[in-house]
């Protein structure tokens, strides 16, 4: 059962999503940002719907949403220690507006410097995968471990992003890769939840933001799977640089993928 902080976020993500998105989906109009990523009217109207709601239920935390200024951003990340929510309205815009059906909804809680809570929503599976702190992670209420996996990683499934990574490690994995086949979804939050169901073995992004990572990575360290950046360093950081990771469920896996890669 999830505890009950975590049970009405999840309630609030999936009510929003389901009344907003799909009647949005495919739809192709919107704008570029200046980093060139996709904005449509499906992500603000998300982030003004969930942070409408989500100050209605806690009014003394703050919110960092991806379609804010940087500016806004950085003023709610001071106020950390009294809680903030880091959300994701769309995560995997392109795919939404092209009518691909893989993408989702991501809030985290962050609070002291670390992820307290986070759900991240699929709507078009309608998947809620959730995890709280020292407590577990759960999909659909259902509570996802980590096992012994009997698959090793020459004959593994990875979800790679090949085009933020060093030219040279890409290269390295499009011509001699240690896993048998390679999955790019495009939907950050939603990879993460993917390998904490084990539905992939190994994972790889060379470059993610906060709010694209707080959540999905929280549901994978619950669910007993590790992460690293590519210079061995914790992933999560309370700041708006970007992060890379390399991460897996299943921890023999996650050493040998680390060795490959010559992340000490």
């Amino acid at each position: 059962m999830l505890p009950e902080k975590l049970a009405r976020l999840a309630s609030l993500v999936r009510r929003i999503a389901d009344r907003e998105l799909p009647q949005r989906f495919r739809c192709r109009g919107g704008s570029r940002k200046d980093d060139g990523s996709l904005v449509t009217e499906a992500d603000t109207m998300m982030q003004n719907a969930l942070a409408q709601a989500l100050y209605g239920e806690w009014p003394d935390h703050a919110l960092l949403g991806e379609e804010m200024s940087e500016m806004e951003q950085l003023q709610a990340l001071e106020k950390m220690n009294g809680g903030v929510w880091c959300i994701d309205p769309l995560d995997g815009t392109s795919n939404f507006a092209a009518g691909v059906p893989y993408y989702s909804v991501s809030v985290a809680l962050l609070r002291h410097g670390q992820v307290e809570l986070g759900v991240v929503y699929d709507p078009g599976r309608r998947e809620c995968f959730a995890a709280a702190r020292g407590l577990g992670a759960w999909c659909n209420g259902e509570r996802l471990q980590a096992g012994q996996s009997a698959t090793p990683l020459s004959q593994g499934l990875a979800l790679v992003d090949l085009k933020r990574l060093p030219p040279s490690l890409a290269a390295r994995l499009a011509t001699k890769p240690p896993y048998k086949s390679q999955r790019s979804f495009g939907a950050v939050a939603l990879d993460w939840c993917w390998l904490a169901a084990g539905r992939c073995h190994v994972y790889l992004h060379g470059r993610q933001n906060i709010w694209d990572y707080a959540a999905g990575s929280l549901v994978l360290e619950e669910a007993g799977g590790q992460a690293v950046t590519l210079e061995g360093e914790a992933v999560f950081l309370p700041n708006l640089s970007p992060r890379s990771a390399a991460a897996a469920l299943d921890p023999d896996i996650f050493q040998q993928w680390r060795k490959w890669l010559g992340i000490d």
